[in-house]
């Protein structure tokens, strides 16, 4: 991608023989940073190109090119470029409607799959490292664990939102494991989250050592963080080197067994990682959804009470979705957003966002208020 300077040019100084001349005006202040000069963002006149990397345990299919919610063989790895919309709104995938006649995806109009690159293992890792290295980067990167009812796809286009949305100038990662990418799959992506553990587990030790990543933040969202807490949990136990090397674990709407999430999980993130935040809502109807098939209150539920752990930040984005299912406020909720840059961003911690803090279970908690957009 071209790169391009907005820095100010100094004129030459006059070489007439006149009179002295009135003192030169200063310089214009450098402008601000701002989303043109990100290095994941190359803009045209109607929409904005964002790529990110990808690992995937998904199976190719060789007829359309994609990955489709079978089991691959191992782990692949690669590219994909998406649109982002010149009249995209902060939280949205925007996508074609048939309300608005819309049959068709437009990239001036629509988050668009725009072409996709293949990658080995070491051009993966290169690739990584090149970016990394680029004029602009932060020197950090992320891992975006998606959840249950995702396809690759919509994955890749989360992730560039997410990027977008952030202005993040790192380099974006995300791990799609083979979820069916319907709401009649759940019980197949139960099965497909614990299988990918192991290869989760592979990528990001992988990641870890050879990315030349500075900062590593990981995300997971929903049944997503299943695949990463456990994949973690394996890590800190047999590779204790790696301990401390992801800079921040952030859970969001975990679809995990609250109980034990704090009697096995917590103990065990905490004592790999000092910077954990936990997302939870107690209007999540897909988690309530998941309680009523468990049996039991999920981590990321908060109608039974709110997870309060040592170690873990806790933070109640309560009431901030305004959708159907209130399950992806971490990427749709502008104040959400808002707060999780300050986390990557920022280094806050939760007593330094201006959050509330409340007090429960021997505890404390933070809750989002309405902040402005990031």
């Amino acid at each position: 991608m071209a790169e391009r300077s907005d820095m100010p040019r100094r004129e030459a100084p006059s070489r007439r023989p006149l009179p002295p001349p009135p003192a030169p005006a200063p310089l214009p202040a450098p402008a601000p940073a701002s989303a043109a000069d990100n290095p994941n963002v190359a803009r045209d006149q109607a929409f904005a190109r964002v790529s990110v990397m990808y690992g995937t345990d998904r199976k190719l299919d060789p007829r359309t090119g994609g990955y489709g919610g079978g089991r691959g063989a191992g782990i692949s790895y690669g590219e994909v470029a998406v649109s982002i919309p010149r009249g995209h709104k902060t939280g949205e995938l925007e996508a074609p409607s048939i309300w608005r006649l819309e049959f068709r995806e437009d990239p001036r109009k629509h988050m668009v799959i725009l072409d996709r690159t293949f990658h080995t293992r070491q051009g993966f890792l290169n690739r990584v490292k090149a970016r990394i290295q680029a004029r602009g980067s932060s020197g950090s990167s992320f891992v975006f664990v998606h959840g249950y009812n995702v396809s690759f796809d919509d994955a890749a286009r989360r992730t560039a939102q997410i990027t977008f949305d952030l202005d993040y100038r790192g380099v974006p990662v995300f791990y799609s494991w083979p979820s069916q990418g319907s709401l009649q799959g759940y019980t197949t992506d139960e099965n497909n989250v614990q299988w990918s553990e192991a290869n989760l587990k592979k990528f990001l030790v992988d990641f870890a050592q050879k990315s030349g990543a500075r900062d590593i933040y990981l995300i997971a969202h929903s049944m997503g963080n299943r695949a990463l807490t456990g994949a973690l949990r394996q890590i800190f136990a047999e590779q204790p080197k790696l301990k401390g090397r992801f800079k921040e674990i952030i859970l969001t709407a975990p679809d995990i067994d609250a109980e034990i999430f704090k009697r096995d999980i917590a103990p065990a993130l905490a004592a790999g990682c000092e910077r954990i935040t936990l997302y939870v809502s107690s209007g999540d109807n897909a988690l309530l959804a998941s309680k009523k098939v468990h049996g039991y209150p999920r981590a990321g539920d908060t109608a039974e009470g709110i997870v309060v752990v040592p170690g873990i930040e806790t933070v109640d984005a309560s009431g901030l979705d305004t959708s159907f299912l209130e399950h992806s406020y971490f990427a749709t909720a502008p104040p959400v957003l808002g707060d999780i840059r300050r986390v990557m961003q920022e280094g806050l911690r939760a007593a330094r966002r201006g959050l509330e803090t409340r007090l429960a279970g021997g505890g404390n908690y933070w809750r989002l208020k309405g902040a402005p957009h990031p």
